[in-house]
Formats: C-alpha cells, sequence, structure tokens
C-alpha cells in the first residue's frame, strides 16, 4: 500500500480524517461516520483511476473534456472501494445554489447512465437505503450529514456562495421537512476543501459574511492584508453554520486537509484553474 504524504493543517493528536486503500483506490473517510456503522462514504482523491494528462488519474467530472468512458471507470473503481452500487449513484448538477433535492430508489443512475431530468440541484437527500448520494468539488466544501434516529442522509456542495447562503442550515431544514430530522440528532462533517490560509478573496466577498455572520465571530472567519485582500476560512464558516442551526458540537468533525495545500492527491481550482479534473465526495445509507 501506497503511503501518500499528506499536508495537515492545525496540531492535533489524532488526524480528523483516515486515508483508506483499496485496490490501488485511496479516498479520505470521517471516523465520526465510519464508527456509526450506518453508512459507506468517501471524499475522492487523484490516486486509483484511469484518466491520463490533467484529468489524472481519478477525474470523476464528465463535464470538463475528460475521455467519458474513463470517467465511468473511475466510477466503478470508486463504487468497488466503497462497496456501492454503481447502478444506484445519483449526481447533483451544481450552480452554485442552495436547492436541495430529495432522491428516491427511481433516481439510480442519473449523471452516469441516465440524464438528469434536473438542473440547479447542489444538495442531496434520501432515507433510501443503498442510494449513493454525489457531489463535486475541485475547492469548495462538501457538508455529509446522518440522521441516525430517523436513518437519513444528506449530502451538499458549499462554496463561498453556498457559505453565505447557509446551506449546511438549508440542507438540514430540508432533512427535516422530508424525514422529521432534529438537528441535535445529527451527525455532520466539513469535508476536504480550501483552508483559510489558502483561500483569498476580496472586499467585495468579504462584505457578504459581514452581513451573514454576526460580528463576534468575524476574527475567527477572515482577516484583511496588506494587500487590500483578505483570507477566508471556510471550514471555520460551516462549522458555526451548522452549530447555529441546532448540530450538537460533540455531533461535528471538520476536516484537517486542504485541497490546494495537497495539490499531488487533490484537485484545485486555485492551484490548477480549468486545467484539472474534479473530485466528488459519496455518501450512501447502509442495507440492514
Amino acid at each position: 500500500m501506497e503511503q501518500l504524504n499528506w499536508i495537515r493543517k492545525g496540531k492535533k493528536e489524532t488526524f480528523a480524517m483516515e486515508d483508506v486503500e483499496k485496490n490501488g483506490v485511496h479516498y479520505l473517510s470521517f471516523p465520526l461516520l465510519a464508527s456509526s456503522g450506518m453508512v459507506s462514504h468517501g471524499f475522492a482523491t487523484r490516486i486509483g483511476g484511469v484518466s491520463q494528462g490533467k484529468f489524472a488519474s481519478m477525474n470523476l467530472s464528465f463535464t470538463r473534456g475528460d475521455n467519458p468512458d474513463h470517467v465511468r471507470e473511475n466510477y466503478r473503481r470508486m463504487a468497488d472501494a466503497l462497496g456501492v452500487d454503481m447502478e444506484r449513484m445519483v449526481l447533483t448538477y451544481q450552480t452554485h445554489t442552495t436547492n436541495v433535492r430529495r432522491v428516491t430508489g427511481e433516481d439510480g443512475g442519473k449523471g452516469i447512465f441516465r440524464e438528469r431530468d434536473y438542473r440547479d440541484v447542489d444538495g442531496l437527500i434520501t432515507d433510501v437505503p443503498g442510494m449513493t448520494l454525489v457531489t463535486f468539488f475541485a475547492d469548495c466544501v462538501p457538508l455529509y450529514f446522518l440522521d441516525p434516529a430517523h436513518k437519513a442522509i444528506g449530502l451538499s456542495h458549499s462554496g463561498w456562495r453556498g457559505t453565505v447562503g447557509r446551506m449546511g442550515r438549508v440542507t438540514l431544514e430540508a432533512m427535516e421537512e422530508a424525514f422529521g430530522t432534529r438537528p441535535e440528532d445529527v451527525l455532520a462533517c466539513v469535508g476536504p476543501s480550501i483552508c483559510g490560509d489558502c483561500f483569498e478573496v476580496g472586499e467585495e466577498v468579504i462584505e457578504k459574511f459581514r452581513e451573514e455572520f454576526d460580528s463576534r465571530w468575524w476574527k475567527e472567519l477572515f482577516y484583511g492584508k496588506e494587500n487590500g485582500k483578505f483570507q477566508l476560512d471556510l471550514w471555520k464558516c460551516n462549522e458555526i453554520v451548522l452549530r447555529e442551526a441546532g448540530v450538537l458540537p460533540e455531533h461535528i468533525q471538520v476536516t484537517d486537509i486542504c485541497t490546494r495545500c495537497n495539490p499531488r492527491y487533490l484537485f484545485s481550482h486555485r492551484f490548477a484553474g480549468e486545467e484539472r479534473g474534479n473530485l466528488a465526495a459519496f455518501l450512501c445509507l447502509a442495507e440492514s
């Protein structure tokens, strides 16, 4: 087994995420979710696929110009590594919205084998065992949700626009409406994405965060620099969104792996621009 040399953030006695390898495929896993025994989940790395060149090797996007056969083979390998059914995967159609869609058993294969009959969907929820939710990333924030009480899950994409729109809260509200989910029961994880040290933004972005987040948080969320730009911590922003939505602090796990800091293993828009593939997050409710 190849040992990947991850750059991790913060000084912690234990890692927030584990590097799992199966048949040459590496993915990242949250101990909080894995220990529940109720889900299969993971965050793909670049390692273990068949894509070539700028897409090497585990590109999971059909929209960036990669060979579709290579992308499907990458999905097959991820499905095998995670122990899920590729034909029951359901893909988002992300456009930086806060729209959340409920997935049913009729949705299997949408985005891989079948056309998606929806647009502008950045979050998925389901209570159907065996259906795998899939979202895409190359610096933005994945949000994982497990409601053990009602046996339901959610998976959302939250870039800075989604974070300002409180995608975490919106997803929890969608789960409450659909399944009766209570935030205090939920296990929630903030996945691999760009860290606060790497995410530089302009005044116009920070102004939106000033409007949305109480001033008591500002020192933890962002700081200004001499060049007139700001560093913004989306990890902390999303943690606050989850806590203010009612998720218990001990039920939240935040990544320690930044996409921009680890370009050998993860695709990063801030590192490579448009010359790259996409990563994906996966979450499946286990079949009893």
